[in-house]
């Protein structure tokens, strides 16, 4: 049996927000991976994939199958080639966000390492997102939370609890 194909016109989610226009399939998942995610995606024109991002659990890399998308990262921005593979390591240095500029859809592959818990920090919109248990699988959370407010680390803890 033939296995997942990146040029195929299968896509399991579909999100239109906004600015923001992207499908995909998870291809790693349906090859039988276990310790590695890819995905594969099409970027509509005039649209962006996600909100500018960070990861600090997994690293993130990606190839650019066909169009020419810009690539906004802590650099700035810069426009990609078909055949291109760029690499966004853990933390605020591997920021980033594509957006097509083009007047055709861009088709990219996004290979990533997985571990049981990540935090994606999202700079424009002062949020982050607090994943665990191995997200989406049975018992895993998510939650999205502001930045703006800091709690201190005693906050919301019971005066009696600290003098156990």
């Amino acid at each position: 049996m033939a296995g997942p194909n990146v040029f195929a016109e299968v896509w399991e989610r579909d999100v239109a927000h906004g600015p923001f226009g992207i499908r995909g399939s998870r291809v790693g998942a349906a090859a039988g991976a276990e310790r590695l995610g890819a995905s594969v995606y099409e970027l509509e024109p005039g649209k962006r994939n996600l909100p500018y991002h960070a990861h600090f659990g997994i690293e993130e890399l990606l190839i650019v199958l066909s169009g020419r998308p810009t690539l906004r990262s802590p650099a700035g921005e810069r426009q990609l080639e078909p055949g291109e593979v760029v690499a966004f390591t853990a933390g605020r240095d591997g920021a980033h966000q594509l957006i097509n500029n083009g007047e055709s859809a861009v088709r990219y592959v996004m290979v990533s390492t997985t571990a049981p818990a990540d935090l994606v920090e999202y700079p424009d919109s002062n949020k982050i997102a607090a994943m665990g248990g191995g997200f989406p699988a049975p018992g895993a959370v998510s939650y999205m939370l502001s930045t703006v407010e800091q709690l201190g680390y005693f906050d919301g803890e019971a005066e009696e609890e600290a003098t156990r």
